[in-house]
């Protein structure tokens, strides 16, 4: 029991610092397998798009927690590890399982006709759990849903029949057998899906009140693995369950499985659409002033020096930066840099009133270049007296953003006096997670972090992360590498053992632009916590166009497991091509090709979903010429990602945020170098689209 609370201490950890923020999918159930369902068996219910939820479900000695994401209306995607206690041999008791579900819905509820859905559960693991299924379910009123389908493989150990795909072909009459060893997990076995018998399952949900429902399945599994394993009784198909709305995000179920085991259940559900303080808990700015009220002040326009001092300390007061200032008749044109606000349009807003309080009457046009690391991104123009006339206005957000003037920013004004060079610096707590071993599963580690960076001039600079490691137990980990490839990632519990004062990060780095709708970066020295050496990158980004190209390369050196100064002898050259794509709607596509950290060749896929507000889900997975079994556990690299914005959390405008990046394995195929500062995600920012789907902040 000690195992499974710990296995599940990042998603509950995650929801505590969420706070009450979130929607549940009232009425409609989800299953102890986090899908769309009954109790154990799947139903057709909906499940509002984006929401993410994660289900924690315990029978004796069997504990499975799973996370579920609506990828959108209509599919849903599920990462599950569960934990069997007693379930192998006396040299390995415990069974630790990683498994994927995909769940569609193929039609929604109509007046006469049920909705309809779809589902693969462990396509991608080791089987244990493997199923396919069709299902649908209709509701009776405000209180009634009836559910039944078809299940296949383990959705068919009880009452099975024959396969009645088998009057298509005879393939569809035998299921192929399960992974005979570990490296075959991770595989999709495509002969499977549908096969061999197949069986019925059903159930009915009722409405009780507002907070409670009750449920009874039947189930068409029969838990023969447990039941021969671990002791487990199985004496009727029918499961009985009650499922309790504690508040608008927890809900908490007890259950019974076979009529002899009784489980419990808790869901918690997040909507990354509803943070914590919808619209930001920050002080709101000041109301534009009126020319004539401007006029009186006496501001001289030709004095540039007063009029910029004016708006420097506007723009320090809205933690803005001002590196240039330039007046030419009536238009004044500024270079901002922004480190406080995620989104670009609330930094352009601010930056845009400051100017229109601080500047003379007669200056009309606002030109404003965003700058990152003192390069230059994308030029905005806007006009005060646009800025005047759509400050109350009902529609004022779009109007704006249509009026504005979105350009590409090739060059800049230079600096001025002062602004280079600078430094700057954070010191704060930083944490570490390990997960999934099977000695532990969940490792942790807490200590503080100083990061410095030194701005010599635009684009060049001097930036290092130092790290001392207080309290955890990652350096406890005690399971050594059997990867027969170089060791570029698996080795990881070496680098965890260290102590001491650390070098996460140092680099000194050169960021500029070679053309219009091109960046570059060039970076050296210890680039993450395994490796240094040289990097280069050159990004194609157009400021209107959802396609960007790039391309990487680098040679490194593995460094020494204490994380000072010393490489050990592994050295490589790796490199990608790389395309990025929005395809709206928050969906981001990116396709890397090229070669890894352990000399294979291959592709990298990824599709991320990110909400107007920053926060991010994704999924990627990585085929190389690396073969399955040379792999090991796993058979291919892939994981999910999310990443929840600072100001989600607080309210208050800050850049940055919680992360975490979940592979169920980590191996040496498919391993890629850990890069700080990779072009794209700081480009894409300032880039139309993007300011489009945030602009609802320019008032902010």
């Amino acid at each position: 029991m000690t195992n499974a609370l710990t296995s599940t201490a990042i998603p509950l950890l995650l929801c505590a610092a969420l706070g009450w923020a979130g929607l549940p999918a009232r009425a409609d159930g989800l299953s102890s397998y986090g899908t769309p369902g009954l109790i154990d068996m799947p139903s057709a219910t909906p499940v509002k798009d984006g929401l993410l939820i994660d289900t924690l479900s315990a029978l004796p000695e069997h504990y499975r927690n799973s996370t579920a994401f609506q990828i959108t209306p209509r599919i849903s995607g599920v990462f599950r590890y569960s934990i069997l206690e007693n379930f192998g041999d006396r040299g390995n008791p415990n069974r630790y399982d990683r498994s994927f579900d995909l769940h569609v819905q193929l039609r929604d509820e109509g007046q006469y006709w049920p909705a309809l859905a779809l589902g693969l559960r462990d396509f991608g693991g080791t089987g244990l759990f493997s199923s396919e299924y069709v299902v649908a379910s209709k509701h009776f009123g405000p209180k009634w849903t009836v559910t039944g389908g078809m299940g296949w493989g383990r959705l068919a150990s009880y009452g099975g029949f024959s396969n009645p795909l088998g009057a298509i072909s005879d393939r569809f009459k035998t299921r192929p057998g399960g992974i005979t060893n570990i490296t075959q997990t991770g595989r999709v076995n495509l002969k499977q899906f549908f096969r061999g018998d197949a069986a019925l399952f059903g159930g009915i949900e009722y409405q009780l009140n507002d907070r409670t429902r009750l449920i009874a399945e039947y189930s068409s599994d029969d838990y023969a693995t447990e039941v021969r394993r671990m002791g487990f009784e199985h004496k009727t198909p029918i499961n009985l369950g009650v499922e309790y709305q504690a508040s608008r995000n927890l809900r908490m179920g007890l259950f019974t499985i076979g009529g002899a085991q009784i489980g419990a259940k808790l869901t918690y559900v997040i909507d990354p659409r509803a943070p914590s303080f919808p619209g930001g808990a920050e002080k709101g700015y000041e109301p534009l002033r009126p020319r004539v009220e401007l006029a009186g002040l006496g501001w001289d326009e030709a004095d540039g020096t007063a009029n910029r001092a004016r708006l420097d300390q506007a723009l320090r007061r809205q933690g803005l930066t001002l590196e240039s200032y330039r007046q030419t008749g009536a238009a004044a044109e500024i270079v901002l840099d922004n480190r406080r606000y995620p989104a670009s349009a609330q930094a352009l807003g601010r930056a845009a009133r400051a100017m229109a309080n601080s500047l003379p009457p007669e200056i009309d046009r606002f030109e404003i270049v965003l700058a990152r690391g003192g390069v230059p991104q994308t030029r905005v123009s806007l006009r005060r007296s646009d800025l005047e006339a759509l400050e109350h206005a009902e529609d004022g957000s779009w109007k704006s953003f249509a009026r504005a003037q979105i350009s590409d920013a090739p060059s800049r004004l230079p600096p001025d006096p002062g602004v280079y060079p600078r430094l700057e610096g954070r010191l704060g707590p930083y944490y570490a997670l390990g997960i999934f071993d099977p000695d532990a599963p969940l490792r942790y580690q807490l200590g503080a972090e100083f990061e410095t960076t030194s701005r010599i001039a635009p684009g060049v600079s001097v930036s290092s992360t130092l790290r001392v490691p207080l309290v955890g137990t990652l350096s406890e980990s005690t399971r050594p590498s059997n990867s027969i490839l170089p060791h570029v990632r698996s080795d990881q519990a070496l680098y965890d053992k260290a102590d001491g004062l650390l070098i996460n990060r140092l680099t000194a780095d050169y960021l500029f632009r070679p053309g219009p709708d091109l960046f570059g970066r060039l970076s050296a020295g210890y680039l993450e916590q395994m490796y240094a050496g040289v990097s280069a990158e050159l990004l194609w980004a157009p400021v209107n166009s959802r396609l960007a190209l790039g391309g990487e390369i680098n040679y490194v050196a593995q460094r020494d497991f204490d994380q000072r100064f010393g490489l050990q002898d592994y050295r490589v050259a790796t490199g990608h091509l790389s395309a990025y794509y929005d395809f709206g709607g928050g969906y981001l596509g990116q396709l890397d090709v090229g070669r890894y950290l352990a000399r294979d060749w291959g592709a990298t896929f990824s599709l991320d979903r990110e909400f107007d507000n920053g926060f991010k889900v994704g999924a990627f997975f990585t085929l190389t010429d690396v073969p399955f079994d040379d792999f090991g556990e796993g058979s291919f690299d892939k994981g999910i990602r999310f990443s929840i914005p600072t100001d989600w959390l607080t309210g208050q405008p800050a850049q940055g945020g919680l992360g975490q990046t979940i592979r169920p394995v980590q191996r040496d195929g498919g391993a890629r170098l850990a890069i700080a500062n990779r072009l794209y995600a700081q480009v894409r920012a300032d880039r139309t689209t993007e300011l489009e789907d945030r602009w609802g902040k320019f008032w902010r």
